[in-house]
């Protein structure tokens, strides 16, 4: 689980560092210190200015083939009618051939104000206004010659040399768009790319586009091994620590499958959902309802437990954010306060209290944040709370994932504690009423373990619960039980030693059987199967042992078939048994009797080696021992004598 949960985790983790800047839009607040560029990289144009620009190269660039044109035999025809002229004119036009000739009914002539002119394969690039027009020819004519039929004559053997060529226009427009207009600047290393509290303008954000497409380039053409080794490392030290915490000093954790599952699936789930998110909106993140974990692991371990878990997945989930610090700050001060929200679970109506608590410290824990890091106009933007108030909502949600996480993994909570408990639950209702004096004997024993598990530390609702069902057991034989024998002989006169030394171990066989079938929790049923242990019913063994004397005994036929306690409340409810039931057979109700009681029950079952399964010292069972002392001189209403 360990291993799977590790892999998954570093899967999940971004795999580049672009995460900083890849979802800033115009328009954002730049909150962060002034953006450095790391590196070279040049600014690409946008799609509309590519586009734009594509279309300006095919209106502007023009190609155009210039012929060789012989002027001598353009003007033969003429020459007889041009006279001395002949010599002027011919001078004129070859020169103007040689720069070019065009006629200004040419669209694209008209259009442009200079073009490429093509001649013998090399390319010259020329201004409109140094070519000829047949304009221009016409006025030197008319300086030249008088006639004005000899002047259209000659213009109509005139013929432009200079053509338009579409093919070779289109094929370079294409090129030229491709290849050398794609990028329109360059950022250099260390330039300032967005200054601290900058709103980010169009300009701004096409630069940032840029630099996370040069980042993500770069990241490729690199090993991407180094990173997921690092994100493997930082993921086994992360849950490796959690793990060493559980070993070290939550055995009793450590020690349960279901319960160490438990744990991991609250992580892979947590950042599951926080890998989602990130992906569509990395803002969101915060929406994420984070403070729901230490509610869940509180509400089926304790507080530590609850803390230490929430750091681990915390510590995680920073990596998907910009500002690493701000989460880890932020989730950590509203992840602290929901646990002291929820350090007692005795109301349901705590976890109202705590989604509102959760969502003032988000609050609270935001604004002194950027208030620190002189970033006021964050605080006074509405939708940045949105994600917190989403998440504090979400708190809400326990009560549903609490009845789930019941279920999937047999785990118990306050909250079904507490239902257990009251006294109109119909398995305690039909207790008190088929056998009212084991009810009785019950609540007292609830009382005498409740406070004894205060004192030394537990689960005070838990060993509560079990000492109500502790004994439900006797209502299939309730007269064979002291407590339930008013005014009566005692049918265990007509049996022999063994026969009610059975009928009394079976009561814990019963108790399993009835507990079972009103579907109470494997917790509760605990606390059925180990109150007695593997003690022996010595009533009735002294008996036996008086009616044979001499012979060898066989102990085992009036032994608890246990098992004995394995947990500090089960072990405080043995106690609390024994010496209820036993302080009800005193003759004499005063300090001395009841010491001599507590002491002599207690450290009978001690020497028994009943405890030596459970987590509990002899410390606390002299803290225990004081309690139920106290509490039975209460309850007998034992006064103390004072010297005279």
């Amino acid at each position: 689980m360990f291993v799977f949960c590790v892999i998954f985790c570093a899967y999940l983790l971004p795999k580049n560092t672009s995460i900083n800047t890849q979802n800033i839009k115009t328009g954002d607040v730049w909150l962060n210190d002034d953006f450095i560029s790391p590196f070279d990289f040049l600014i690409k144009k946008t799609n509309t200015e590519l586009a734009q620009e594509q279309k300006n190269n095919h209106k502007q660039i023009g190609y155009f083939n210039q012929s060789t044109v012989n002027v001598n035999n353009l003007l033969l025809p003429l020459k007889s009618l041009l006279g001395k002229q002949y010599h002027s004119i011919s001078a004129y036009l070859d020169s103007a051939y040689k720069c070019g000739v065009y006629f200004n009914d040419d669209d694209l002539m008209q259009k442009d104000t200079a073009i490429y002119v093509v001649q013998n394969n090399e390319v010259a690039f020329t201004r409109k206004n140094n070519l000829f027009t047949i304009d221009k020819i016409k006025d030197f004519l008319s300086t030249q010659l008088t006639d004005e039929k000899i002047i259209s004559q000659t213009l109509q053997l005139i013929k432009p040399n200079v053509i338009y060529d579409e093919t070779l226009s289109n094929e370079i427009a294409k090129e030229e768009s491709e290849t050398n207009y794609i990028y329109k600047s360059k950022v250099e290393q260390g330039e300032i790319i967005i200054h601290k509290n900058d709103i980010i303008s169009q300009d701004q954000s096409n630069i940032i586009a840029s630099y996370n497409n040069e980042l993500s380039e770069q990241e490729s053409n690199t090993s991407s091994v180094t990173i997921v080794l690092g994100q493997l490392l930082a993921c086994v030290l992360i849950l490796g620590i959690m793990m060493l915490f559980l070993a070290f000093f939550r055995k009793t954790i450590f020690s349960q499958n279901s319960q160490v599952t438990f744990i991991f699936l609250i992580i892979l789930l947590i950042v599951l959902t926080t890998s989602i998110i990130a992906h569509y909106n990395i803002h969101f993140i915060y929406a994420v309802p984070f403070c729901l974990v230490p509610i869940l692991i509180r509400v089926f371990f304790d507080s530590r437990t609850s803390l230490f878990n929430f750091l681990n997945i915390i510590l995680l989930c920073a990596f998907f954010m910009p500002d690493k610090f701000e989460f880890v700050f932020i989730q950590l001060i509203a992840g602290i306060g929901t646990i002291f929200s929820v350090a007692d679970m005795g109301k349901r109506s705590k976890l109202f209290v705590s989604a509102l608590l959760t969502f003032v410290f988000y609050v609270l824990s935001y604004i002194a944040y950027h208030l620190v890091n002189n970033t006021p106009q964050a605080i006074g933007h509405f939708e940045n709370y949105i994600p917190f108030l989403i998440s504090s909502v979400c708190v809400l949600f326990s009560f549903p994932l609490i009845y789930i996480f019941e279920k999937l993994f047999g785990f118990i909570s306050d909250f079904t504690l507490l239902e257990l408990c009251d006294l109109n639950s119909p398995l305690l209702r039909q207790l008190s009423q088929k056998i009212p004096g084991t009810f009785q004997h019950s609540l007292q024993v609830a009382n005498l373990a409740e406070e004894a598990c205060y004192k030394i530390g537990g689960n005070p609702l838990l060993v509560r619960t079990g000492a109500m069902y502790h004994d439900i057991g006797k209502m299939s034989n309730p007269r064979y039980f002291t407590e339930n024998q008013v005014g009566e002989v005692s049918p265990h006169e007509d049996l022999s030693s063994e026969e009610s030394a059975q009928i009394i171990i079976d009561h814990v066989i019963k108790g399993v059987e009835i507990a079972k079938a009103n579907k109470l929790p494997e917790a509760v049923i605990d606390f059925i199967r180990t109150h007695h242990g593997t003690t022996t019913t010595r009533y009735f063994l002294y008996n036996y042992k008086k009616e044979h004397e001499g012979e060898i005994i066989n102990e085992d036929l009036f032994r608890y078939h246990g098992p004995i306690p394995f947990s500090k409340e089960t072990a405080i409810l043995m106690m609390a048994d024994g010496v209820e039931a036993s302080s009800r057979s005193l003759k004499k109700y005063d300090a001395v009797t009841i010491d001599e009681l507590v002491d002599k029950i207690i450290n009978h079952q001690i020497n028994e080696n009943q405890f030596m399964n459970a987590d509990i010292t002899f410390r606390d069972i002299n803290q225990i021992k004081k309690i139920f002392k106290k509490r039975l001189m209460n309850i007998y209403h034992v006064r103390i004598e004072y010297p005279r």
